[in-house]
C-alpha cells in the first residue's frame, strides 16, 4: 500500500508544481497528468503541465483549455526554475523526459516518480510512488485522489478513464483487473463519453499510418513456429508513406493480434542514428529481460529499449542478446 498521505503532504507544502510525462506521450501519461492538473488547480496550486513532445492529435480532447504545454526554453525556463516540485507520470526512465528532465536536474527540483513501471533506482527522482501491479498509472491516480476523499469531476474522470483504457487495450490486455472495470463504471456515472474517447484514440488513423502498416504487413518476418512476428521500419519507409513518428504507435500491438503470434518485435530507425526497439507479448513469453539487457526496460509483456546504430547493427544486437539469455532457443529474432 502506497503512502498517499505523504505525497499529499508534499503537495500541500509546495507552491509551484510542474507535471510532466515521457516523450512521445501516450494516453496513460497524458490522462494521468491532466487528471492531477485539474485536482491541483482546484485546490489553488500554481501548476503547469509541460512535456517535450507535441500533443498527439488523438488526445486533443484532453486539452480543451490548452492546459497541456509543449516545452519551449524561452517560454518555460524561468517558470520551471521557480518550481519546487515536479510530479512525473508513467515515465519508466528519467531520460525520456529529455529537456524537461534536464531542467529538473539543473534547478534541483524535488521530483516525484508516479509510475507503474519497475523501479530503476534512478537517484534523479527524490521519491518514488511505484506500483507495478497497477494496470495503468491512471489506476494509481484514482487511488491517490480517493485517498484524499476528492470528489472526481468530469475533467478528472476523462483523464483517468483515458489512462486506464489505453494501457489495458480497451480492457482487453492481460493486465486488466476488476478495479479497472470499477473505475470505468464510476467514470461512466460521472458522464464520461467512453465511445467518443475510443473513437478519438483508436479510429483516427492518418493515410500515412495506413500505408506504412500495409508495408509492414507485407514484409513481416515469422520465426519460432510463427510465434514471433518481427518487422523493421526504416526512415525510407517513413518517407515513402509520408508518415511521422507518432504514426508507428500501436503497430506492435496490432501485429501481436495475429493468430498464433505470441511476441511482436519492432525495430524502428530514428533519424538521429539510433533505433527504438519495442516488444509486445500475449503472455506466454516474458520479454522485459531482453529489453533490460539492451539498456531498456518495461513490464513483463510490454517492454522496449533504444540502441545506437543502424537497423542491421541493432537487429544483430537484439539477436545476440536473445541467444545470450536463451541459448537453447531456436528462434531467429529478425532477418535483414
Amino acid at each position: 500500500m502506497l503512502d498517499w498521505k505523504s505525497l499529499h503532504n508534499t503537495i500541500n507544502s509546495s507552491a509551484k508544481i510542474m507535471l510532466s510525462t515521457h516523450e512521445n506521450p501516450d494516453g496513460d501519461g497524458l490522462g494521468s497528468a491532466t487528471a492531477v492538473w485539474h485536482y491541483l488547480t482546484q485546490i489553488g496550486k500554481d501548476c503547469r503541465l509541460i512535456h517535450v513532445s507535441d500533443l498527439p492529435m488523438e488526445y486533443n480532447f484532453l486539452n480543451p483549455d490548452n492546459i497541456i504545454e509543449t516545452y519551449r526554453p524561452e517560454i518555460h525556463d524561468t517558470w520551471i526554475s521557480k518550481a519546487d516540485l515536479a510530479i512525473i507520470f508513467d515515465v519508466g526512465d528519467f531520460n525520456r523526459l529529455r529537456q524537461v528532465g534536464e531542467q529538473i536536474t539543473s534547478n534541483s527540483i524535488k521530483a516525484i516518480n508516479f509510475d507503474h513501471h519497475p523501479d530503476l533506482k534512478d537517484k534523479r527522482f527524490t521519491n518514488n510512488y511505484i506500483q507495478i501491479t497497477a494496470a495503468a498509472t491512471g489506476e494509481m491516480v484514482y487511488d491517490f485522489l480517493k485517498a484524499a476523499n476528492v470528489d472526481l469531476n468530469l475533467a478528472m474522470a476523462n483523464g483517468i478513464y483515458t489512462a486506464v483504457m489505453t494501457d489495458t487495450g480497451s480492457f482487453c490486455y492481460s493486465n486488466t483487473n476488476q478495479k479497472c472495470h470499477q473505475i470505468a463504471i464510476e467514470c461512466l456515472e460521472l458522464g464520461v463519453n467512453t465511445a467518443k474517447i475510443y473513437q478519438r484514440v483508436y479510429e483516427s488513423r492518418t493515410p500515412g499510418q495506413v500505408k506504412l502498416l500495409a508495408d509492414i504487413i507485407n514484409n513481416l518476418d515469422y520465426s519460432n513456429n510463427r510465434e514471433l512476428a518481427s518487422f523493421t521500419i526504416s526512415q525510407e519507409m517513413m518517407n515513402n508513406a509520408n508518415a511521422n513518428k507518432k504514426d508507428i504507435d500501436g503497430f506492435s500491438d496490432f501485429i501481436r493480434t495475429i493468430r498464433g503470434v505470441e511476441v511482436a518485435l519492432m525495430i524502428f530507425e530514428n533519424a538521429n542514428g539510433t533505433c527504438r526497439i519495442n516488444f509486445r507479448s500475449k503472455g506466454k513469453y516474458i520479454i522485459n529481460t531482453i529489453a533490460k539487457s539492451l539498456g531498456g526496460g518495461g513490464h513483463k509483456f510490454a517492454a522496449g529499449a533504444v540502441q545506437t546504430g543502424n537497423l542491421v547493427d541493432v537487429a544483430n544486437k537484439v539477436l545476440a542478446e536473445e541467444h545470450k539469455l536463451y541459448p537453447e532457443a531456436i528462434l531467429k529474432i529478425i532477418s535483414l
